[in-house]
């Protein structure tokens, strides 16, 4: 932009960050600011040749193998997993899938969606019984419940950066007795049945009568918790982390994105890998070019506060670094579903509001909690915008399966 335009266009920025921090911003002014600056990043990423387009992508390819593998790791650690993991129990799907839902149809719930994906990572990494999988940047373990249910005989190995998402995956792994005091007037054993208010999670209460007046102690058996024995979380940074084992299968859904050395990245990752292992990524992209997400401009914001050291890679990116792995077979998502899928996120948020307000003001203290509300919710609209640009043809998610390149 040009340098007389830009000073009173970084001012109106300003002007509106400012009424969004107070929460002063309608959601049709942000969506229509946030597809202004859409059509701006197309204007910049389209090129007017085919030649300089594929010039600027090999471009973007060769500096990404003299960078690290990733950048300012602990910013987005804190970015996105500041908040406790209560926050997204009341905003994600049930199986916490902090990433692209599939809706098979207008009647898909988010529910529905998030098992879809899950499904298809299953098939299309041609997970079976009996394998070792490692599930790389594993988040709230999606993906790694998911298969330590359906194919009880496999080990699984999550990878994650954040001791919190390591206890809740354990927890969901096991399971066990509670107990409280129940106020009882009828000193009467009770037994029923109780749903509770996150992600209908069945609680069986047994009620027992002891000798204090009115009063009876409980025992809650809660039926969620899964008892899996046959999945390990690992708590690391995966761009210096090393370990000797390796695995039949290996999977990473949506942490290409925090990296940039492609090329080093695939290289340990391939370590891992036995001569006939399979490696499913799975990245959201746009469609024909990539950029690095950076903080150089007031309008920058998703990058300052959610996304610092992020790459947006183009959807063929990866074939460019095979210098380890073959790529077998390559698929596309249409944004259509990660938009919908941001848009089921905002829409809980709201619906849970109440007991959303109350995290904020624990999490960023009750003088930024309006502040940081109005942030997460223009996160979750920005998102859905973005994928949803052009009927989702512009930014997507991509799938690559590759087998190890055995020299």
């Amino acid at each position: 932009m040009d340098a007389l335009i830009q000073v009173p266009y970084d001012a109106t920025v300003r002007l509106m960050l400012s009424s969004l921090e107070r929460n002063l911003l309608p959601d049709v002014v942000i969506r229509r600011l946030t597809r202004l600056l859409l059509a701006s990043r197309l204007r910049w990423g389209y090129k007017p040749s085919s030649q300089l387009q594929l010039s600027d992508l090999l471009q973007f390819v060769h500096s990404l193998k003299d960078m690290p593998i990733a950048i300012k790791t602990d910013l987005p650690k804190s970015q996105h997993y500041e908040l406790p993991t209560s926050f997204f129990k009341l905003v994600l799907g049930k199986n916490l899938k902090y990433s692209c839902c599939y809706f098979l149809d207008k009647s898909s719930t988010l529910e529905d969606a998030e098992k879809a994906m899950l499904e298809l990572y299953c098939e299309r990494a041609q997970i079976k019984d009996g394998q070792s999988v490692l599930d790389v940047g594993c988040g709230w373990g999606s993906l790694s419940l998911y298969i330590a249910q359906k194919f009880s005989s496999c080990r699984i190995t999550g990878i994650c950066n954040s001791k919190t998402q390591k206890a809740y995956i354990e927890e969901q792994c096991s399971y066990g007795w509670q107990s409280c005091i129940y106020k009882n007037h009828s000193f009467k054993p009770l037994l029923f049945l109780f749903e509770s208010t996150y992600h209908s999670t069945s609680y069986f209460y047994k009620m027992i009568e002891v000798p204090l007046a009115h009063f009876c102690l409980v025992h809650i058996y809660n039926y969620r918790e899964l008892k899996l024995q046959n999945v390990e979380i690992i708590v690391a940074d995966i761009s210096t982390f090393e370990m000797e084992a390796s695995f039949d299968r290996i999977l990473s859904i949506e942490m290409f994105e925090h990296m940039k050395n492609y090329k080093a990245l695939l290289n340990k990752i391939s370590k891992w890998m036995k001569e006939d292992s399979l490696l499913l990524v799975n990245y959201f992209c746009h469609k024909a070019f990539a950029y690095h997400f950076e903080d150089k401009n007031e309008d920058d914001w998703i990058t300052r506060y959610f996304f610092t050291g992020g790459t947006m890679p183009a959807a063929n990116l990866l074939l460019y670094f095979q210098d380890d792995v073959s790529v077998v077979n390559h698929w596309l998502v249409n944004g259509n579903h990660y938009a919908r899928t941001s848009e089921e996120w905002l829409k809980r948020m709201d619906q849970n509001m109440a007991s959303i307000k109350p995290i904020m003001e624990s999490t960023y203290g009750k003088d930024s909690a309006v502040k940081w509300t109005a942030y997460w919710r223009t996160f979750f609209i920005s998102v859905a915008e973005l994928f949803g640009y052009n009927n989702g043809e512009e930014w997507m998610v991509a799938l690559f399966l590759f087998k190890k390149k055995i020299n």
